[in-house]
């Protein structure tokens, strides 16, 4: 591949990950008004907000997978859509059970999804750069998930604010890495390295 190419296919990919992370930060960002808002008013409201945060990641993952070479050339996304996807189901059914157990679930869920986000940026760092951002996020996430684990263990958890929180840093992560790339491209153009 000729180095026209190469920085052609890498305008082409920062591009779309500017895309992607600034429609992850608007989703995270209504995500945080809805449960702080509506959420607090209308437990069936929160309880929908809470099933559907894994779903949207799944679906975020596959999307961003797919635009990169597929799933078998992502496996860290492969496994974050499979085990979101699988979280979804298991916030619905720790909801029955309570808001301790859905607490929990999505604990394990922002443990796992964030090792695994962690693991995408880093595989991402050569060919895209301005990753540092989704990498303290991934690891931010699964320490948030401890949190979230011994937070469940407390005599009813006040879920969605927690959650909010949770789903705010990640508005800011996700902008500040879509910033990043931007910025990055803006300094290429002016033949600053």
């Amino acid at each position: 591949m000729t180095t026209i190419d190469e920085n052609s296919t890498r305008a082409i990919q920062e591009r779309w990950l500017c895309t992607y992370y600034i429609s992850r930060a608007a989703f995270s960002a209504t995500r945080v008004i809805s449960a702080l808002t509506l959420g607090q008013s209308n437990a069936a409201l929160g309880a929908i907000l809470l099933v559907i945060y894994p779903l949207w990641d799944a679906a975020a993952n596959y999307v961003d997978a797919a635009r990169n070479g597929g799933l078998a050339h992502n496996p860290t996304q492969a496994f974050n859509v499979l085990v979101s996807l699988t979280t979804t189901l298991a916030v619905f059914i720790a909801l029955q059970i309570g808001l301790n157990a859905a607490l929990t679930v999505f604990g394990v869920w922002a443990i796992l999804s964030g090792l695994l986000q962690l693991g995408t940026a880093i595989r991402r760092w050569k060919s895209s750069g301005a990753q540092w951002a989704m990498i303290l996020s991934g690891g931010q996430s699964a320490l948030a998930g401890a949190f979230f684990v011994v937070r469940a263990q407390q005599p009813v958890p006040a879920v969605l604010p927690v959650v909010a929180g949770y789903a705010a840093f990640g508005a800011i992560y996700f902008s500040v890495s879509a910033l990043s790339l931007l910025i990055g491209k803006r300094l290429r153009k002016r033949g600053v390295s």
